[in-house]
């Protein structure tokens, strides 16, 4: 019996020690451990490391973002005696700098990975590198390009607007791999030269300047029919007529651009100049060309519950916002109305906002029509929960309205459950709806959204002002400044107030003093009048401040207890502009994707959300706990701030390689102990766990970008580029390393072939297909999107394929297929 157990335990011992021969891992002699306990703990540790490869790539991403965004200024002159025009354009063509370092930022860990797996083996040949890099491209080209497809609302396209470079990456994509079977089976069966593994590193160059070619246009191609309006649209690097006016072409902010923006968002009451510049500044990032780089860190940043890289707008803003989407095509700064159409029914509410008392009993509404007078209209009103509850607040509504012939108003009223316990103000939304049989028949106005504040009545309230600043035109005779009563207005209240002067004197610049504010039971908001003196000199802007203290009746005095009143002169309108333009600059510079000094670094590494805490969300603090970790230790990489982002760059890749050295570890030890072969393990857990960011970053760069290049125009030129480093690279140190010896680098074709074999075929048969999807009307003349039954089939036939990649190769990797 003892000797039995003695025997047991060697051979569990030696069956541990087996798989335990990592390049930097096992640490401790854990192989006397169970195998179960061995691959739960690797599994883990594997997932983790995922993340933190990905906080690493967002930082060295970052870099690459640095030094691509580099401009130079170019002075051009049409006559001797005109001042020289100085306008600044980009170092990086975007097309060399999409395959060379953006590319490396997208792959740097498969590449580092083939790279550390060979000369850690001694310069031998592994599976493990090659499997992830052959795997990643299978998942990029066929998944990725899959989802981003079905990811469009139905209807909607996005088509490649560089086609000519996709042509070149897709080309190469497939002739990478081509060539990979070329040195592997035909010329040299089961070894790679010098010179092949040479010539496979010189595509890569060679790549970049047929593709730099392609994008400079040196490569026409002659049109034997003429174009399409749409084909017409792509050469010129336009947009859709479909596509609604954008307020900032091209990420850049104008006065005339600004202006018209403003005048919208004024449409809308009780908004500041502050709230403009965010609504502005979260339009212009929106509207802004964006590289695959900023999409795949946005995604990054998503799944660690950092910093994101757009402006964060409260939940009144995003309302507002999601509005402006939805108000009509822009038309010299003016909407399209609804109204001008005649031919068919509109239908809106009469008010955007109402206010009840809670003990109001109910509220009356009104909706209205107009445009098309005659015949029968209908539409479904619902209520939507705001912070006031169904059931608790207000008794829910779902009703169906019908117009009559020539019937152009109808009221509808909506019940308030009167609690009789203080709350604060409270809110809920009716909207119209569009009953599915009256689609087309009848369409909505600019209100189709209504807000409902509940006012609770039972506590004097807050006394404050609406706003902590005011702008007013020295000829606008009496400023008002809005005082308003929240959480409760039970009773008559009043608060004293009083001016002080600041770069604005009383007597000089307007009528100051002291005075009383009044507050009648069930009144929420009234006016404190000051008079402006307008003495018709030009001179700067000058700012008092008002005061509210010492309430009476039970009131308190709220947060904004001082508001600044700013009196411009009526002729410097543009420093109004200017000051928006400024707020906005100010709050996209906040979002920007680098951190200029450590201690920005460091503040948003170890904050949630960036040290947005106010928006932060449930799943940012767990994703931020979870993550806590690798972000502490990162912010240790010099900021992007020094030396134009190059040492970020390079500290940066040397942290990535040591991490990736560590997966390649976890990765083979738990394959090992799990019964997988490096093969199988490379093209399922190794390549998903690097791919998946870049599946996140497509999908949002299909549904924000006009064009399909971000989302799916990349994919190929990464597949083609990590053959190209991540093979050419370590095969030329491998191959010069062995002919020094007088030996040759062996790499048995083996799994690898058949693996290189599969996808090549599949890869074929996928872009043939996204070819088609461009030229042929069923499929929306488009890569992505279009009518939704073919989409889904398209979707459905590429992630197919991925499957029958992983299986067919699994089973070659086993010996269950013999080739």
């Amino acid at each position: 019996m003892e000797n039995d157990t003695v025997a047991n335990v060697t051979v569990d011992t030696l069956y541990n020690y087996k798989c335990s021969n990592g390049l930097l891992l096992p640490l401790i002699n854990e192989y006397t451990w169970k195998p179960e306990v061995r691959a739960f703990l690797y599994l883990m540790g594997l997932l983790y490391c995922f993340l933190g490869v990905a906080i690493i790539a967002d930082i060295f991403m970052c870099s690459i973002e640095k030094i691509t965004s580099k401009t130079r200024k170019i002075m051009l002159s049409t006559s001797d005696e005109a001042e020289p025009e100085v306008i600044e354009v980009k170092v990086w063509n975007d097309t060399v700098a999409n395959l060379t370092l953006m590319a490396l930022g997208s792959s740097a860990p498969e590449i580092l990975l083939s790279i550390i797996e060979i000369m850690g083996n001694g310069f031998e040949a592994g599976d493990l590198g090659p499997g992830t890099i052959v795997g990643s491209a299978a998942f990029n080209l066929l998944v990725i390009c899959g989802v981003c497809i079905v990811a469009l609302p139905n209807g909607e396209t996005r088509r490649i607007r560089t086609f000519s470079v996709f042509s070149v990456t897709a080309f190469f994509s497939v002739f990478a791999y081509i060539w990979l079977l070329i040195i592997l089976i035909a010329i040299t069966p089961h070894q790679v030269q010098v010179w092949e593994a040479v010539v496979t590193f010189l595509f890569f160059p060679l790549l970049v300047g047929i593709s730099y070619a392609a994008d400079k246009g040196i490569f026409k191609v002659k049109l034997l029919n003429k174009p399409s309006k749409q084909m017409e649209v792509d050469m010129v690097g336009g947009s859709s007529p479909a596509k609604k006016e954008e307020y900032f072409p091209k990420g850049q902010l104008s006065k005339d651009t600004l202006v018209k923006f403003i005048r919208e968002v004024r449409k809308h009451p009780a908004l500041s100049a502050e709230d403009a510049a965010c609504l502005a500044a979260a339009r212009l990032v929106e509207e802004s060309e964006h590289t695959r780089m900023w999409y795949r860190i946005g995604a990054i940043r998503d799944l660690s519950g950092s910093k994101k890289p757009k402006p964060s707008l409260s939940k009144k803003l995003r309302k507002v916002y999601s509005l402006l989407g939805q108000e009509g095509d822009q038309v010299d700064g003016k909407s399209a109305a609804p109204e001008e159409q005649k031919d068919i029914p509109v239908l809106d509410f009469t008010a955007a906002t109402v206010a009840v008392m809670e003990n109001a009993g109910k509220v009356a509404v009104k909706v209205k029509r107009h445009g098309k007078t005659s015949g029968i209209a209908r539409c479904r009103v619902e209520t939507i929960d705001g912070t006031a509850v169904a059931g608790e607040d207000y008794v829910p509504l779902k009703e169906i309205l019908t117009f009559q012939d020539g019937e152009v108003e109808k009221e509808l009223h909506v019940e308030i459950v009167d609690d009789n316990q203080w709350e604060p103000d409270e809110t809920f939304f009716l909207k119209l709806c569009i009953l599915p049989e009256d689609v087309g028949n009848v369409m909505f106005g600019r209100v189709c959204i209504m807000e409902i504040t509940i006012l609770n009545d039972d506590e004097p309230g807050i006394l404050q002002f609406k706003r902590r600043g005011l702008l007013v035109q020295e000829s606008i005779g009496t400023a008002l400044i809005p005082v308003i009563r929240s959480n409760g207005v039970d009773g008559i209240v009043t608060a004293k107030w009083r001016t002080i002067d600041r770069t604005a004197v009383a007597g000089q610049d307007y009528v100051g003093g002291e005075g009383e504010i009044t507050f009648d039971h069930g009144e929420t908001e009234k006016n404190i009048e000051i008079p402006i003196i307008d003495d018709f000199d030009a001179e700067k802007d000058e700012h008092f401040e008002v005061e509210l203290y010492d309430p009476v009746g039970g009131a308190t005095i709220g947060p904004i207890n001082r508001s600044t009143v700013t009196i411009t002169n009526d002729d410097d309108y543009n420093s109004i502009v200017s000051r928006v333009a400024a707020m906005t600059n100010v709050n996209v510079d906040s979002v920007r994707l680098q951190s200029e000094t450590w201690a920005e670094q460091f503040r948003a590494a170890l904050t949630v959300n960036g040290g947005d805490i106010e928006n932060a969300t449930t799943m940012d603090y767990v994703l931020h706990f979870l993550t806590f970790g690798w972000k502490s230790i990162f912010a240790i990489v010099p900021p992007t701030g020094l030396c134009g982002g190059w040492l970020t760059f390079f500290v940066s890749l040397v942290l990535i390689g040591i991490l990736t050295a560590i997966v390649g570890d976890l990765a083979s030890i738990f394959g090992c102990l799990v019964g997988l072969k490096d093969a199988v393990t490379a093209i399922t857990f190794v390549a998903l766990g690097t791919s998946l960011p870049d599946l996140f970053a497509s999908m949002a760069a299909a549904k924000q970008e006009k064009y399909a290049d971000s989302a799916i125009g990349n994919v190929t030129g990464s597949n083609s580029v990590n053959v190209f480093l991540g093979l050419g690279l370590p095969w030329m140190f491998a191959s010069i390393y062995w002919a020094s010896k007088g030996q040759v680098f062996k790499v048995p074709a083996g799994t690898l072939g058949f693996s290189v074999g599969i996808y090549t075929a599949l890869a074929l048969a996928c872009i043939a297909l996204i070819v088609a999807r461009r030229y042929l009307a069923p499929f929306g003349s488009a890569e992505l999107g279009g009518p939704r039954k073919t989409a889904l089939i398209c979707a459905a036939a590429m992630i197919c394929m991925w499957f029958l990649y992983i299986i067919l190769s699994s089973l070659e990797a086993y010996k269950y297929i013999r080739v």
